[in-house]
Order: structure tokens, then sequence, then C-alpha cells
């Protein structure tokens, strides 16, 4: 598994711990056990969003990290409405507060709202300057929203997008648009959604020719992309040892093959799937 260079030079593995549902009414302590076993096995990126169970997530993630925030490069996301110069400034300090941290890693705009960019780059910078997020970036975002942040696009240090073997549309303006730039892509749900995807027969035939699960293949298939950074949320133990194993694997030529019949790369623009 190769490493991920932000352009300030930050470098991060290739593979991080998603929190999407967690918080949601499960065991809050399973949830924290999970993340801290995956600190352990080396995915030291954790994605979380002020979204997510509305702060419930970041709680998990703060007790998660609890002594150990010298390990961890920390992601959430603020809500567009919150995105504002005056409501971001709220937003963070209680992001911050549920995170039990005094500095946010990457922060990032969760999908484009009604406040203009010009404002929360503003926000963003303002809270930079303070010492409360150490970089911020965007999600959801397509080329054209990339463009509209004009001279700022040089500061924003990644795009976290849907991007899986269901939903390739990224891979043919959006993706070469950010490697151009440096600039790592997120990869948010790299599995797909309601298991479809794991059961489809191509995918299982090339997992099979490996010895290992569908999910494995699938999560392999994004992460043999350079600069994407994949974050697949797994609260159980052996999922999440699957996830990190999947981090050695290589898919052949022959495999990638099968999978581009089975789906397709994209011949034109499509519209930015999200979720």
């Amino acid at each position: 598994m190769a490493d991920v260079r932000f352009p300030d030079g930050v470098v991060v593995p290739s593979l991080g711990q998603g929190t999407w549902h967690m918080g949601e009414g499960g065991d809050p302590r399973a949830e924290a056990d999970a993340l801290r076993l995956g600190l352990d096995l080396g995915l030291t990126l954790i994605d979380t969003a002020e979204m997510y169970a509305e702060g419930g997530a970041e709680e998990v993630v703060g007790e998660a990290i609890a002594g150990r925030r010298d390990q961890v490069f920390l992601v959430s996301k603020v809500y567009p409405h919150n995105a504002s110069a005056r409501k971001l400034p709220v937003a963070l300090a209680a992001s911050l507060k549920r995170l039990r941290v005094e500095r946010i890693d990457l922060y990032l705009l969760h999908w484009r709202g009604s406040v203009p960019l010009a404002e929360t780059v503003q926000a963003m910078e303002a809270a930079r300057a303070k010492g409360q997020i150490a970089r911020w970036g965007v999600s959801n975002l397509d080329v054209a929203d990339l463009r509209a942040l004009g001279p700022a696009l040089a500061d924003c240090a990644t795009d976290q997008v849907l991007w899986n073997l269901e939903a390739r549309g990224p891979e043919f303006d959006l993706l070469p648009f950010c490697a151009e730039r440096g600039m790592p892509v997120m990869a948010y749900s790299p599995l797909g959604q309601g298991g479809a995807l794991l059961r489809h027969r191509a995918l299982r035939a090339v997992a099979a020719r490996h010895g290992v699960a569908p999910a494995q293949a699938a999560l392999a298939f994004v992460l043999a992309r350079p600069g994407v950074i994949a974050i697949p949320k797994a609260s159980d133990p052996a999922h999440l040892r699957a996830n990190v194993a999947a981090r050695d694997l290589r898919l052949t030529a022959e495999d990638m093959a099968e999978l581009d019949r089975a789906f397709p790369p994209p011949s034109r623009k499509q519209p930015l799937e999200m979720i």
C-alpha cells in the first residue's frame, strides 16, 4: 500500500477509517474499540463529520483517540449551512469539543450549499490562522466547483467524493484534474452501498482467484489508483482486519480487464454522484 502526500508535504496512509453511521445507536464503546484497533493496525487517518449522527460520530472518535492524538490524522467536515463566516467558527468549536482536541488536521466543506465558496474559504483560512485546523478541503465538489474556488484552489488539500466500482464517474475528469494539481482524492463508500457490488459475479470471480473476499478485491481496486485515500467504515474487528489485508492485494491486468468489462469506466462526463 502506497502512502499519499498532501500538497504541503504531509504523508498519510492510503487506507483510513470512515465513521459514517457510528454513534447512531450502536455500542459506542465497541465502535471506539474498532477505531483504536485500526490505529494499532496502521490506519491512522480517521474521517468523520458533524453531520454523522449529528455529532455522535465525532464523540465516538473523541473517545477512541483519547491519549493517542499524536498518532492520528484527523479529518472532519462542516455542514454547508454552517460554512459561513459567522457560523463556521461556532460549528468548528463544537466539533473540537466533541473530538476533545485543539486542532483538526483537515477540515472539509461537506458539500456545496448556498454560502459563497469565497466566504467559506475565508472562514477556513481564519480558522487555520488561529491554529484550529491545519489545512482545509472540500467534499462532493466536481471539477466546475473546484474551478470556482479560483486562486484558493491552490490551498485546497483534498476533494472527498463517492468513488468505487459502481460509481466510476470521477475517473473521466475529476481524478485527472486533481492528480495534475497534486491534490489527493478521498474515496468514500469504496465498497459501494447495499451489498449489490459485493455480490456481483465478476468481482466474486476476481476475489476467488486471489483467495480473498469480494470486499477486499473492491477495496484493492480503489487502492490501486495513485493519490487516492480510501476511507471504508468498519466497526467489526474482522471486517477491519480484512480491510487491512486488502492493502497488500495487487490486482492483475487480467483482473482489471474483467472488472472494466463488468463495470465500464466512463467514456464521457457524468454528473458527480453523492450519498
